[in-house]
């Protein structure tokens, strides 16, 4: 499990840089300074949740299913959240109008802070931290 964890994190943070170059150099002429914000925005969360999950990755601290959990959680609110706003940022871009998945953006942040809240719990709970 750790192994899959520190991979996904891997590819999650090699993503984040390469859509994060891609929204400060590519984006400029092709879609305002607003829609480049909200485009940084995902890139920011998808960049702070790769470290959470090699973090999560390399610590034995809570048990193997809490850990599946937090990386579930958080992967899906990642994908969510992060994707959903890139694509509501390339809106203008597209015949498709992205804004039909809006309510995809919220729910992705759900997602993260129940990661978040439910490490925190599993720490929180456990009688002795490794």
């Amino acid at each position: 499990m750790n192994r899959t964890i520190l991979l996904v994190g891997t590819a999650m943070g090699m993503l984040a840089i390469i859509l994060g170059a891609f929204g400060a150099h590519g984006l400029e002429k092709l879609v305002d300074a607003e829609a480049i914000d909200t485009f940084e925005t995902g890139v920011k969360y998808q960049m702070y949740h790769a470290l959470f999950l090699l973090f999560l990755g390399l610590w034995n601290g809570i048990a193997v299913k809490a850990k599946k959990m937090v990386f579930t959680l958080v992967l899906l609110g990642v994908v969510l959240f992060s994707f959903s706003i890139y694509l509501l940022a390339l809106n203008s871009l597209t015949s498709f109008d992205f804004k039909i998945i809006g309510f995809l953006t919220p729910i992705g942040g759900v997602l993260m802070i129940s990661g978040w809240f439910y490490l925190g719990y599993n720490i929180l709970t456990q009688k002795e931290l490794n």
